[in-house]
């Protein structure tokens, strides 16, 4: 067959199948633009996953607009699994925020396909970069890895990262000048002790495995690591927006024999976020501020903020440790009346020293003093009770006096007196300064106001005192010019939340039978929360009413008795002292 004969068969095949592809195409398009015209006419929020070779990623559409949704990393808990999800502009979670209800969580499992499902404890927006969400603990037989779904049955995101255990983790990182502070859980147990800063690293990156900067350590301190910044970061700090940090250490040699370099990585789920970034501006400081970290205290901090702000306190740093009651609600309400209050999220358990150092690094650019207490610890100023002086701005007063005078004092410590329930079956009324009036007779410990700018740059603190830098020192005040009343043993219902979990990294739970000689126990309680038969009788060695007529002298509306927190809780009688 000729060339010209084979040409002509090929055009005749080739032209049905040219009419083939423009229907098919048509067909197609056809297809497409339905798709998207029921997609958004849709009415009610929808979420629809992203097919791609990350199935971390899903659309959610919004309010009509559609942003990307991730689960960063998963964190178990001995009580609870956290969900860290990172946020865009828009992100549409933002609607639970404060609102469990409306998500939930979805646990895999390799028996069968249905998986385990559970409400969502709490949501909360952590930083910037970051919201997170407590999820339970998963069912038997289910994995810990979870994904979060809508009420409805539609999944909205799931991780592909895998599990962290909080036993071993590098949890927080903050820029503090060209320095990153990171916070690791797991590298040292050695409480008030330094460890060998020529042991570790720290690494910069896109994630856990793609770490391209690494820095030296400059101080490595119970679980705060202090590393150099590199330098590309601290030319350009936008970049170091939503940044992984971790820290690595060198095994130790075996017999002191050398062997190569082997370096361990500590898993993280540290990021940088863009508030630490931020250059403050200059304004004036703030004399006084204080900083604790609590949980489930909505109930105790209006009395605690309110008679601490009328004592001269301008500024508060709330670390809310996980509360599951109304604290952001009451937080929010005294914020609006002028208190400067802000909440700081802080899901980390047992890192009360970790908090108050990571605290110390916010306040230092707010504050020329910073107090370190509980929200149970109130300041009294005996030689004020029955004077002709109201007292008022005592507090700050006092500080002021050590800005002015005593510029090498970085750190003031004022004795705790230790109350007890003092006859009473339940929590007073007027609130805790007004109704628990018996205490032990010794001090048991001190609380600590301190000026950042003092603090050593290991950030090392045991609760009660602080590491100063070299030419700082510390002063006792007289407890005759101030001390702390501490209402350590309420009431037995008050009391027993204490038995959930200690805050203090170094202090032992309350369940727990080691050390339960400590001074930080209730003596002779034991390690189970059962009320003993005395309880309201116990811890009574003085009666002391000085700050009770303190209160009353000072604070109490002239025509009711009422004095201001317990007017916002709806309290109009006074309660009897017996």
């Amino acid at each position: 067959m000729d060339s010209s004969d084979q040409r002509r068969k090929r055009k005749r095949f080739l032209k049905p199948t040219h009419h083939f592809f423009s229907l098919r195409s048509l067909l197609y398009s056809l297809s497409f633009f339905a798709f998207f015209f029921i997609l958004f006419r849709r009415p009610t929020p929808s979420f629809y996953p992203l097919v791609g070779s990350s199935a971390s990623f899903t659309f959610h559409r919004f309010s009509g607009e559609l942003t990307r949704f991730k689960i960063d990393d998963i964190v178990l808990f001995p009580d609870h699994v956290l969900v860290l999800v990172s946020k865009d502009v828009g992100f549409g979670i933002g609607r639970w925020n404060g609102n469990r209800k409306g998500l939930e969580c979805v646990y895999g499992s390799n028996d069968t396909d249905s998986g385990g499902v559970r409400d969502v404890l709490s949501v909360d927006e952590y930083n910037d970069i970051r919201w997170l969400l407590r999820c339970p603990l998963p069912p038997p037989n289910f994995s810990s890895v979870v994904g979060i779904r809508s009420q409805g049955g539609v999944v909205v995101g799931t991780a592909d990262g895998g599990l962290n255990s909080w036993e071993n983790l590098a949890y927080e990182a903050v820029v503090d000048g060209n320095t990153a502070v990171v916070f690791v859980k797991g590298i040292s147990h050695r409480q008030d002790k330094e460890s060998d800063p020529n042991r570790f690293n720290c690494h910069f990156g896109l994630g856990n495995e793609k770490y391209i900067l690494t820095s030296r350590v400059l101080t490595a301190a119970q679980e705060v690591v202090r590393c150099v910044l590199p330098k590309s970061l601290e030319t350009h700090p936008e970049k170091a927006q939503g940044i992984r940090v971790t820290v690595s250490f060198r095994m130790p040699t075996f017999r002191n024999r050398r062997t190569h370099d082997h370096r361990v990585f500590v898993p993280s789920v540290a990021k940088i976020s863009g508030s630490t970034l931020e250059e403050k501006k200059p304004t004036p400081k703030h004399e006084l501020c204080v900083c604790t970290m609590l949980w489930n205290q909505a109930d105790s901090i209006r009395e605690w903020v309110t008679y601490h702000s009328w004592l001269g306190v301008e500024r508060w740093f709330i670390y809310d440790n996980n509360s599951d009651d109304e604290i952001q609600e009451v937080i929010n309400k005294l914020d609006l009346e002028g208190y400067n209050v802000s909440r700081h999220v802080w899901p980390w358990i047992k890192t009360q020293e970790a908090g108050f150092s990571h605290c110390a690094i916010r306040a230092r650019d707010e504050c020329n003093w910073v107090s370190f207490m509980d929200v149970d610890e109130f300041y009294y100023f005996p030689r004020l009770t029955g004077s002709d002086s109201t007292g008022q701005d005592a507090l700050r007063t006092l500080v002021s006096n050590y800005t002015s005078t005593s510029p090498s004092t970085g750190e003031l410590r004022t004795a705790c007196h230790s109350f007890g329930p003092s006859g009473l079956r339940s929590p007073p009324k007027q609130g805790v300064t007004v109704g628990y009036t018996c205490r032990l007779q010794s001090p048991e410990r001190h609380k600590s106001i301190i000026r950042p700018d003092a603090m050593d740059t290991t950030l090392m603190n045991v609760v009660h005192h602080f590491h100063l830098r070299e030419g700082f020192g510390y002063e006792d005040v007289r407890q005759s010019t101030a001390v702390i009343n501490h209402y350590k043993y309420q009431v037995w219902e008050a009391f027993r939340a204490k038995f959930y979990r200690r805050v203090a990294t170094y202090v032992a739970d309350w369940q727990d039978s080691h050390n339960e000689g400590s001074r930080d126990r209730a003596p002779g309680l034991g390690t189970e929360a059962i009320e003993p038969a005395d309880w309201r009788l116990r811890f009574c060695e003085v009666w002391d009413t000085g700050l009770r007529d303190f209160v009353l002298a000072n604070l109490a509306d002239i025509s009711t008795g009422v004095l201001p927190w317990a007017r916002s809780l709806g309290h109009t009688d006074i309660e009897q002292i017996q």
